[in-house]
């Protein structure tokens, strides 16, 4: 089942109301036991073909309901106004060929924790603790999971970056988890399709000097290069089993 209700984040710049997606397991009116929550970014584009931007969704419902895995998953949608998305889901200023923003990712952040978070918890039965937190994303909603993971970690224990738009600031990414050490455990999934940067082998360097930083920061991380793939929800949707086996895998190779 997906409850959705229009909100609005005060402390960032529109008012204009956004949609926010809670799904909760089949089970969840029938029993009295408590969730592990997965936030994710660009909600709009989660769960509805309708509600997606280029019209296709990731298809989450279908996914968590064929494979009843037991989470509650809270999507909440961007800013559709012109290009402030960019604003809200960027760390960082960014100053270059692709235009002018001004950072607001840390206020959007600080919302999801400490606003949307406590929320969501009160109103559902969450496992509220980082071990059953995890947060995900795909380009700049990939960044913004990277930054969430790192400068929250306190929060989430598990972050899954598809496509992540590390362009942004790669100074800016490593001196980020160079003042970040990761508590134990922390796991983070990364990739980057093959036809989404022509060949450019600096986006893939880059995706690997991250997860580099990340294994020494003290994170559990998986980076690969997925043949062929593109940068659309279509793409990433194939990807879902593979980034919930590693985040979801305890030690004895059961599911948590």
């Amino acid at each position: 089942m997906i409850y959705v209700k229009k909100i609005q984040i005060p402390t960032l710049p529109t008012q204009k109301p956004r949609r926010l997606y809670v799904y909760v397991p089949k089970d969840y009116r029938r029993s009295e036991r408590r969730y592990p929550v997965l936030y994710m970014f660009d909600g709009h584009n989660v769960f509805y073909d309708s509600h997606a931007t280029y019209g296709k969704s990731w298809g989450m419902k279908e996914y968590l309901e064929k494979t009843g895995l037991p989470l509650i998953l809270v999507a909440v949608e961007c800013n559709t106004e012109g290009n402030r998305r960019i604003n809200e889901y960027t760390p960082w200023d960014i100053n270059g060929r692709f235009g002018h923003f001004k950072a607001q990712g840390r206020e959007t952040m600080e919302w999801f924790t400490k606003a949307l978070k406590p929320e969501i918890d009160c109103t559902y039965r969450t496992l509220p603790d980082r071990a059953h937190t995890m947060i995900a994303g795909s380009s700049m909603g990939g960044l913004m999971t990277l930054y969430a993971a790192v400068a929250y970690n306190d929060v989430f224990s598990m972050g899954a970056a598809l496509s992540p738009s590390l362009w942004v600031s790669r100074k800016g990414m490593k001196e980020l988890i160079q003042a970040h050490p990761l508590a134990a455990p922390t796991r983070i999934y990364m990739d980057l399709g093959s036809a989404e940067v022509d060949g450019h082998r600096e986006a893939f360097a880059q995706m690997f000097d991250t997860a580099k930083w990340l294994s020494l920061a003290g994170a559990d991380v998986a980076a690969r290069v997925v043949p062929d793939a593109v940068h659309n929800e279509a793409a990433w949707e194939k990807r879902i089993p593979v980034f919930f086996d590693f985040l979801l895998h305890d030690e004895t190779g059961g599911e948590k």
